[in-house]
């Protein structure tokens, strides 16, 4: 949404239209997966390599069955997508490659790219082949990312990319990059902006990581000197950057919010040519066995960390949802507590509420309407969740969560002290809870989103949408 009336519009037909939403109704997700599990059964074999199996998975559409279907998609609704992954992963399967590729770059890139593009660059998305991160916030340029200052000069058929970017998760282990750069400094800000498929392996790129409180290095700084893109990498056009980079923080937002399934991570194989998994064996992966569920061992490097596991145990216990909580609860006896017991039902409570939307706005969709604001809403969601959980953890496991492991070896000592392999994940999770509120958009650009694009409040008044970025005072 763009102005009010707009806002107003849709809001009005989404209002008409969500009245017929029933949680309970069959939405055709039966028949989806049985279609998937009949093709696990023909297809999925533990003994292919992780890039055999993820080109089989890609190329079937079951990796981003989202996405429409000229981009290696089955353009299912979000709410689908979801049920896909848990029954890729209940059939023991190793699931699609994660991280921001599948989550971002694939979706951008139908969505602005030329086929060309789209099948140069999202089949290797859904396949594994390349890793992706987002370069997008700098030094000066967070909140107000339009702000950025990264340079990209045409030489030719190319561009020169100069600047810095930061909180670039992943970029250790990323092939490619979505790359915001500025290519036009005489035009107000949000107009001088292009968008790029940048590769990361080349000279000129310099990528930091950044060691947070968890011991990890999920993210990093990256600095760019006389880097290169051919302008066949162009996403949008040139100075169309915002447009695509507002896509990107769109599915962004959806899939970090409540009831969006969190794909930007988790504990799988990592996609890409950097730390090495595509030419493991698939079924090393995954625990197959009864019980199992298929789930993840998450082997990535000698240490255990995988391109997207940075933070893999923060990201267990915030898919995890309730369970996992209310199960630690009633085995070392916090369940007794009755103020445990009210905010593990509340947890609850949030969690089914963003199921819940995420099927609203499908059922939604399905009859031509939008609900808008709602990743906003997700993503706000989100971060009470991410807190709670945190909060809860921490009263569950007591003293213990004093402790926490900054590698393999403590894990397992702490495991042992503890008599509780939850421990680790729990704490890691305490420390890894400021970060999402942050990360993604600020609770506090959410709520600015909410208040002027949907329900139509006047914007704070500034003269950055008609003055030349080069004439607009900057930090130094």
């Amino acid at each position: 949404m763009t102005d009010s009336t707009t806002a107003t519009k849709t809001a009005d037909r989404s209002e008409r239209t969500e009245s017929t939403f029933d949680p309970t109704q069959d939405t055709g997700a039966d028949e989806i997966l049985s279609e998937l599990r009949a093709w696990l059964g023909i297809n999925w074999d533990p003994d292919l390599t992780v890039g055999e199996w993820w080109e089989r998975l890609g190329l079937a559409g079951w990796s981003a069955p989202g996405l429409p279907e000229n981009a290696y998609g089955k353009s299912m609704a979000r709410a689908d997508t979801v049920l896909v992954a848990q029954e890729i992963s209940k059939f023991g399967a190793l699931g699609a490659p994660a991280g921001l590729g599948l989550l971002l770059a694939a979706p951008t890139i139908a969505t602005h790219g030329t086929q060309e593009q789209i099948d140069h660059y999202v089949r290797d998305i859904v396949t594994g082949q390349k890793a992706w991160c987002q370069l997008f916030s700098e030094p000066q340029a967070g909140s107000d990312l339009a702000g950025l200052q990264t340079k990209a000069v045409r030489d030719g058929d190319e561009w020169v990319i100069n600047g810095q970017k930061v909180w670039t998760s992943g970029g250790q282990y990323a092939d490619l990059g979505m790359l915001l750069a500025r290519t036009d400094p005489n035009v107000p800000k949000h107009a001088g902006i292009s968008y790029f498929a940048f590769e990361m392996r080349q000279p000129g790129v310099d990528v930091r990581p950044l060691r947070e409180m968890t011991g990890h290095a999920l993210f990093n700084e990256v600095f760019l000197t006389e880097a290169r893109v051919p302008d066949s990498a162009l996403i949008g056009g040139v100075n169309n950057g915002w447009a695509a980079a507002n896509t990107t923080l769109m599915n962004e937002r959806a899939g970090l919010g409540s009831g969006g399934g969190n794909a930007a991570g988790g504990d799988s194989a990592p996609p890409g040519t950097v730390v090495g998994a595509l030419t493991k064996r698939a079924g090393d992966f995954v625990e197959v066995g009864p019980g199992s569920g298929g789930r993840r061992r998450g082997k990535g490097d000698e240490n255990g960390e995988g391109a997207s596991s940075g933070a893999s145990g923060a990201f267990s216990i915030m898919r995890s949802g309730p369970g996992l909580l209310i199960r630690l609860a009633q085995k070392n006896g916090a369940s007794k507590d009755a103020g445990i017991r009210q905010d593990l039902v509340r947890l609850y409570t949030l969690t089914e509420l963003g199921r819940f939307n995420a099927l609203r706005l499908k059922a939604v969709k399905e009859n031509g309407g939008d609900i808008p604001g709602l990743a906003n809403v997700s993503k706000l969601s989100m971060s009470q969740i991410v807190r709670l959980t945190r909060d809860l953890g921490l009263q569950i496991i007591g003293p213990f969560g004093t402790l926490h492991a900054y590698d393999a070896d403590d894990k397992a000592g702490l495991a042992q002290a503890t008599g509780d392999p939850f421990a680790g994940g729990i704490t890691e999770m305490a420390l890894f809870a400021q970060a999402p509120s942050i990360y993604g958009g600020t609770d506090q650009i959410q709520k600015n989103i909410i208040g002027e694009r949907v329900l139509g409040l006047p914007k704070e008044p500034n003269n950055d949408r008609v003055t030349p970025f080069s004439e607009l005072p900057k930090n130094a």
